[in-house]
């Protein structure tokens, strides 16, 4: 199954930061429980790497209150 890494960026104040790590924990979502991120260094997002059919399918394990801010990438190996 394809892999996708996704970020979710939020505002750098620390309100911010609380804010989107309690509605990440309370979500439920195994997926969401795993992110990492960088708010102790200065970068303020979140990244998970899952696997989904499709874009809009790895969109859909962020929250509805991040999902337009969320960043889709797929993920790919190269072999030589």
């Amino acid at each position: 199954m394809p892999q996708f890494l996704i970020e979710v960026p939020h505002p750098e104040e620390t309100l911010s930061c609380a804010r989107i790590v309690k509605v990440f924990l309370s979500s439920g979502s195994h997926f969401l429980t795993q992110a990492d991120w960088g708010c102790m260094d200065g970068v303020h997002s979140a990244w998970l790497v899952v696997e989904a059919a499709n874009k809009e399918e790895a969109r859909m394990v962020v929250p509805p209150l991040f999902r337009s801010q969320a960043k889709i990438v797929g993920l790919n190996k190269f072999n030589l």
